[in-house]
């Protein structure tokens, strides 16, 4: 090795195997034959996942790191010859998955030392692998107490000859396991055709996905049992047993580069059916007697006033319940009025006193042409306000003109002729054709509201 003769990792107790929240210590070992300068010495743990899509590639498309952690044990000096020693502490995180290694990428972690040396030396560099053991408590998986269970229904069906059905049931006694546990398998086959069905298997199998840009997914059976076969027309129950090997531990969370699942495949040979019950893997087998979660319970309500005092709870329920402060009885809310306003038809007189006073309204109308006769006209008959009237004159005199006036408007409207275009100075379609003003009459607003 040159000036190097060692450069080692030892952990402490020769520790291989850790759990979370727990410390890897050790020791970093160097031998040197000459000094050497370097710029630091540093010490690094680390856990990362690598996934590829070619097996067995170390080349990884895609990585992930859990944690990272580093330490300086030297600064930049001279490192004399001799044997030097470098004690080294890190404490593991909780939420660091197992230990894990496949065909398409591993889990993986490491403990890694570092001589970096000035520019045009060479650097050194040796690390020291470990396994890290996640523990998963399967009492805490929602309806892990519950049996996983499915059935399927399947034609049955001999050289393109419909021959009938065949039921297939099955199920599991938990949905969670541990290393050595032995999971319990029934099936229940019902055979509704005149010919025999194949074995029945139950296997238990591994589902691991490995999520780079394209997934993908290895699939393998680790323990599998077979049963007999169901004649036709018959129905039979098969009940057998699986003790789970060592296996990685079930991923609870989804969204990693390497997703690890487990079920039950249970299927017959003949004809081709088959049904899968889920089941989890875990580091804390299920306690059968915590079958729900225990809950507080509801505080005791405040008896209203005049009513009978509730009765004294219980000293087991004493210890959960709480007693609420007395507080006094609620007044009875006073009705609100109902709304009675409505809308009026008209402007109120306060706001447009002009309004209701007399007024007299004289329009003119145009002169015919021919009448030449022209009359004062009243406001009613081009102009309409609701709920608004004009008072009339006590003068006689006023009362004939009026009278008069709407007499003169209906001849008026008669004896009004259609202009003469023969004088219009513009012409339209004929030299000699001309426009008269024709009086327009607009309709005049009396008030705004």
């Amino acid at each position: 090795m040159g000036k190097l003769q060692e450069f080692e990792i030892t952990l402490n107790n020769n520790k291989t195997a850790y759990s979370p929240c727990e410390s890897v210590s050790g020791t970093l070992k160097i031998s040197l034959a000459q000094s050497i300068q370097c710029k630091a010495i540093k010490v690094n743990c680390q856990g990362l996942c690598g996934v590829t899509s070619k097996a067995h590639d170390t080349d990884w498309m895609e990585e992930e790191q859990y944690f990272s952690s580093s330490v300086s044990i030297a600064d930049k000096g001279t490192l004399k010859e001799g044997e030097h020693s470098f004690p080294f502490k890190f404490l593991l995180p909780a939420t660091a998955p197992t230990s894990f290694e496949g065909p398409y990428g591993k889990i993986m972690y490491r403990v890694r030392a570092f001589i970096d040396t000035p520019r045009f030396a060479k650097d050194y560099k040796v690390e020291k692998p470990f396994s890290m053991s996640n523990i998963i408590n399967l009492n805490e998986v929602p309806q892990i107490h519950e049996p996983s269970s499915s059935s399927v229904t399947k034609n049955f069906s001999y050289m393109l000859v419909k021959n009938g059905t065949v039921v297939l049931k099955a199920e599991s006694d938990l949905r969670g396991y541990i290393e050595g546990q032995i999971i319990k398998v029934s099936a229940e086959i019902e055979n509704k055709s005149e010919k025999s069905t194949g074995h029945v298997v139950a296997s238990l199998m591994q589902k691991v996905t490995y999520n780079p840009k394209k997934p993908t997914i290895d699939l393998r059976a680790v323990a599998e049992v077979e049963g007999p076969g169901v004649k036709g027309g018959h129905k039979g129950e098969w009940k057998e047993q699986i003790i789970v090997p060592s296996l990685p531990l079930s991923s609870l969370t989804t969204g990693n580069l390497i997703e690890i699942n487990y079920y039950i495949q249970v299927y017959l040979k003949y004809p081709e059916v088959s049904l899968t019950l889920p089941i989890y893997i875990g580091s804390v087998a299920v306690d059968p007697t915590r079958t729900c979660r225990s809950r507080p319970f509801p505080p005791t309500p405040v008896p209203r006033s005049g009513s009978s005092p509730a009765p004294a709870p219980s000293p087991a329920a004493a210890t959960t319940d709480y007693a609420p402060p007395n507080l006094p009885p609620r007044t009875k809310p006073k009705p609100r009025p109902r709304s009675c306003y409505v809308p009026p038809s008209a402007p109120p007189s306060e706001l447009y006193p002009q309004l209701l006073s007399p007024t007299e309204y004289n329009m003119e109308i145009p002169r015919s042409p021919e009448s030449g006769h022209q009359t004062a006209v009243s406001p009613n008959a081009f102009s309409y306000a609701p709920g608004l009237s004009f008072r009339q004159s006590q003068n006689s005199n006023n009362t004939s003109q009026n009278r008069e006036s709407s007499q003169a408007l209906s001849a008026s409207s008669s004896a009004i002729q259609p202009p003469d275009y023969r004088t219009s100075p513009y012409p339209h379609g004929r030299s000699d054709t001309q426009f008269s003003s024709v009086p327009v009459f607009f309709n005049l607003p009396l008030y705004h509201i």
